[in-house]
């Protein structure tokens, strides 16, 4: 059933699902807007009721992880050590290692003999989908953020551990240094990649669950929201891709 509400009424704090199935949380930018809407409790039943997420949607926060986010007494970029590692000791870092790795054509090296530093390659940035072949423009992302991660159980790690973490190719993408700038230490609570969400957040969680990092309970809860309405979104344009 769709309510009409005039604008004497106050805003009901619910999710509005409009006629076209996109669920507004209160912080969308239309959700003080909408007049014509089916109201749900939580953002979990309007998904669960064949409800989408608006496009670039980004959630806001949870209080959970504002709550470890908190806790970040201790954390430095060297607890994970000195910066990208080699090693099988083939001249060739975790940064190098993973640009060889992800690109799509064949890399160039500098220099002669030695192929320690890419020059150029075609990568694929799972972040947009842009097609880059400056490695100068590329950042390695960690999916999973080494500060997100000590506030959620790597302080707990040998140091050993947390560089094994900060240089496991699972845990890395070629993407713009832009964006990985952008996304800093946040969560998918905080920040999503303007395309390919519904594999980063899957990406996430996977290596979130491989390295026992501990998260909150609302946490979990969003995440899975998140992870769920992003998939949702990718198979329909991947259908509707395939039906035109």
């Amino acid at each position: 059933m769709l309510f009409s509400l005039g604008p004497a009424l106050p805003a009901v704090a619910a999710v509005r699902q409009t006629s076209s199935g996109i669920c507004h949380p209160p912080e969308s930018r239309y959700y003080d807007g909408l007049r014509s809407y089916t109201p749900h409790p939580t953002l979990q039943e309007c998904l669960n009721s064949g409800g989408r997420l608006p496009a670039n949607y980004q959630p806001v926060q949870t209080p959970a992880a504002n709550a470890a986010d908190d806790g970040n007494a201790g954390y430095q970029r060297s607890e994970f050590g000195s910066g990208w590692a080699d090693e099988d000791g083939n001249c060739r870092d975790s940064r190098q290692e993973a640009l060889v790795a992800q690109s799509t054509g064949p890399v160039r090296f500098k220099g002669q003999g030695a192929e320690c530093q890419v020059s150029a390659g075609r990568w694929i940035s799972p972040f947009t989908g842009n097609v880059i072949h400056d490695p100068s423009a590329i950042d390695i992302d960690h999916v999973v953020p080494l500060k997100w991660a000590w506030n959620r159980g790597a302080s707990n790690w040998s140091r050993e551990q947390r560089i094994r973490f900060a240089n496991d190719p699972v845990n890395l993408l070629s993407v713009e240094a832009s964006l990985n700038r952008q996304k800093g230490a946040k969560g998918p609570d905080e920040w999503l990649p303007p395309a390919g969400q519904c594999q980063y957040i899957a990406r996430f969680l996977r290596v979130a669950r491989t390295y026992g990092l501990t998260l909150a309970d609302a946490e979990t809860q969003a995440y899975q929201q998140i992870k769920q309405s992003a998939c949702r979104l990718s198979r329909s344009e991947q259908q509707a891709a395939t039906d035109h």
